[in-house]
Formats: C-alpha cells, structure tokens, sequence
C-alpha cells in the first residue's frame, strides 16, 4: 500500500490571512452585511416582540400576584381582627360567667352559713336550757342534799343525830349568807 502525505498549504508560498486578501474583501462585506440586515430583521421582527410579549406576561402575572396576595393580606387581617374580636368578647362572657357563678355560690354559701348558725344557735339555746333545767333541779335538791350530809356529819362527830329542823334551818341561813357573797 502507497503512503501519502497530505498537505494543505503549497510549500515555500505564503500567502496574506484568506478574509484579508482584497479580491475577496468587497463580496465579503456584502455576505457580512446582508447577514446583519437579515440577522436585524429577525430579531427586531420575530425574536424581540416574543421576549416583548414574555416580559409583558410576566409584568402583567407578577402585578396580578400581587393584588391577589394583597386581597389575601386583607381577608387574613379582617379574618384575625375578627378572631381577636371574638376571642375578646369570649374572654368577657367567661369573665361574666364566672363572677356570676362566684355570685350565686357566694349567696349559697351565705344562706347555707346563716342556716347553719340557726340551727347551732338553736342547739346552743336548747342545750342551755337543758343544762338550767338540770342546774334547777340540782339547785333545788341542793338544801336537802346539804341538810342529809349535815346531819350525817353532826351524828358521826355527836353520836347522835340532830333534830330535822335545826338541820334545815342551819342550811338555810347558810345558803342566805353564801347567797350575800355572791351577790
């Protein structure tokens, strides 16, 4: 098999940069402007309007997003005024609520109170007029008592037991005479 050898340039000849060598300068600045006008026109005619309409789009999205998080904004403060306004008023009545229970079982427990201390002072004035009925009893069994232990003790230190008379008669100038101390 032959080998080759490729060669692009011819050897010993230079030659001047293709796009600069004036033969073909003039059609090439033809080609270049025509590629500008045409490059112009598509842009100006098809790719800029589409960006324009874009951009458009996206400025007339962002605008209405906004009146939209707007109206939200203004529902959520109206709605959160609103449960302020009734987490406000629920507190009032529950406050109500509670100084009127506090009232009517204040008032029970007034009327259950006075009730209570009638029914101790009528236990009291009962046991009292227990206790002077038994101190009357008491009081009045007292002389004979006094005479039946005076008589015992003159008849054990005597020997002999007095007469019944002198016995009461004693007691009862004793009681007068205690009764003068007292008062």
């Amino acid at each position: 098999m032959p080998t080759s050898t490729a060669h692009t340039e011819v050897p010993g000849e230079h030659g001047v940069f293709p796009p600069f060598q004036k033969e073909t300068f003039a059609s090439q600045l033809l080609w270049l402007s025509l590629t500008l006008v045409l490059l112009y026109v598509l842009m100006a005619k098809i790719a800029l309007p589409r960006v324009g309409v874009i951009l458009q789009a996206r400025r007339e999205q962002i605008a209405a997003d906004l009146k939209t998080a707007e109206q939200v904004k203004d529902q959520s403060d109206a709605v959160q005024a609103a449960n302020a306004m009734q987490r406000n008023d629920a507190h009032s009545r529950a406050v109500a609520i509670i100084s009127a229970t506090r009232a009517r079982e204040a008032a029970a427990a007034e009327e259950m109170r006075k009730k209570l201390d009638a029914q101790l002072k009528q236990k009291i004035d009962e046991a009292e007029n227990s206790i002077a009925g038994v101190r009357s009893a008491a009081m009045a069994n007292i002389p004979a008592m006094a005479a039946d232990a005076a008589s015992a003790i003159v008849e054990r230190l005597m020997g002999r037991a007095p007469a019944e008379r002198e016995v009461v008669a004693a007691v009862v100038e004793a009681t007068k005479k205690l009764e003068c101390y007292r008062a």
